[in-house]
């Protein structure tokens, strides 16, 4: 009996997807839940199980193609028909596959998921190699991308003299050489509608940003005074995300404009802080939102930050885990950035831009002093954020920071 493979339900919003790739071949054995094709939408990638066990008996839409859902994948054959064709399968597949190496055999202690398994093929990896950092020794995404940028060592090489220079006509421009040294790649989906959403922010709001600098001592001090004490209890690091977000909730409860979007002809005041934390992967930015982020305690939201972070560089968010936000923190000091102009998450009206902090001469007290100093953006739409209102948000955020006990005492 034949069992359909369909595309499932994706989320609200999302119609539609683009076929990523297929983890079983055509005449391969499946058993139930196996991964059997990933699929690209707009926000996430979504591993499709088997709906049942037997043998993958067609294959109806090919990598690259888009499908709405509900649309046909492929069938499976199960039962009697399943159990005849699978032998026949793994005796096709042993064939075809030379004897693993001693590596690869114990490599196979370690069970990869399709998405690192992925990685380890095109990289010609050896699993058994990498440090796993999952759960009972296992390899994530991250072990195998780290792994991927490290530089391999670089065989000894015989010296051989360089010749004699001769001299040469000098290079003609040609389009057609030139063409032949580039390398054409189609966008996934996450990343042309990362495109598309930052152009339409560009195009409908007001957009202007301001700047303000920070003093990052006393974050940092009570960060190394408590950091010990708050992983001991917590089981999670105390990081410098978690009083951003403090203090930007402070903010937004005292100017509520920031914290507001425009639908239509109406301004839609939130009264609630769901705060969109932005985490950079190998496939381009997403924003997973820290929701009533007003009631969560520092462990809080670490924790949801922490756990975030991981799914997100391992593909496994939700979508419905990145809708639904009031405001956005973009970190771009991870990467070393000084100073940037974030752009709006559309339809928010604001989102701050954190920076590398670097230590820099400034004045104290009439006295020149080194300090370890952060520059702060603040986009927002000015069709409903005024300058004072943008530059008093900001202000409180540096207050917040620079004194981070008024967070404590909801000042």
């Amino acid at each position: 009996m034949a069992k359909e493979i369909r595309v499932p339900q994706l989320g609200e919003s999302v119609t539609e997807a683009t076929i990523g790739k297929w983890f079983k071949a055509q005449g391969e054995a499946v058993k139930v839940d196996e991964p059997l094709v990933e699929l690209e939408t707009d926000k996430v990638t979504v591993e499709v199980p088997a709906p049942a066990g037997g043998v993958l008996a067609s294959i109806a839409a090919q990598p690259g193609q888009t499908v709405n859902v509900g649309a046909l994948l492929g069938a499976i054959e199960e039962g009697a028909a399943a159990a005849v064709a699978a032998p026949k399968a793994e005796a096709k597949k042993s064939a075809e596959i030379p004897p693993p190496a001693p590596a690869a055999v114990a490599a196979e202690a370690k069970p990869l998921s399709p998405a690192v398994r992925k990685i380890v093929e095109e990289n010609k990896l050896d699993p058994s190699a990498i440090a796993g950092t999952g759960k009972d020794g296992r390899l994530t995404k991250g072990d195998v991308l780290g792994e991927v940028g490290k530089p391999a060592a670089p065989a000894p090489v015989a010296f051989v003299p360089p010749p004699a220079p001769t001299p040469s006509a000098p290079r003609v421009a040609s389009p057609q050489a030139d063409a032949e040294r580039e390398e054409r790649v189609r966008m996934s989906r996450l990343r042309l509608t990362i495109a598309r959403r930052l152009k339409d922010a560009q195009n409908t709001a007001a957009m202007l940003t301001t700047f303000n600098e920070v003093d990052m001592s006393h974050v940092m001090a009570l960060r190394n005074q408590y950091k010990e004490v708050f992983e001991k209890k917590h089981g999670v690091k105390l990081g410098f995300m978690s009083f951003f977000v403090k203090a930007v909730i402070q903010g937004l409860k005292e100017i509520p404009a920031v914290n507001a979007e425009i639908d239509g002809d109406d301004l839609v005041y939130k009264n609630y802080y769901h705060i969109g934390v932005a985490v950079g992967t190998d496939k381009g930015l997403v924003v997973p939102v820290v929701r009533d982020a007003d009631r969560l305690s520092f462990a809080g939201i670490e924790k949801t930050i922490n756990d975030y972070g991981k799914r997100a560089r391992d593909g496994q968010l939700q979508i419905a885990e990145m809708q639904g936000g009031t405001f956005t923190i973009s970190n771009g000091g991870v990467y070393g950035s000084l100073m940037s102009t974030p752009i709006l998450n559309a339809p928010q009206s604001g989102i701050l831009g954190m920076h590398k902090i670097q230590e820099r001469p400034v004045a104290v007290g009439g006295q020149v002093v080194i300090r370890p100093m952060m520059y702060l953006a603040l986009s927002y739409d000015h069709r409903i954020v005024d300058g004072k209102e943008a530059v008093t948000f900001l202000v409180r955020v540096k207050e917040g920071l620079e004194d981070p006990q008024r967070a404590l005492l909801d000042l």
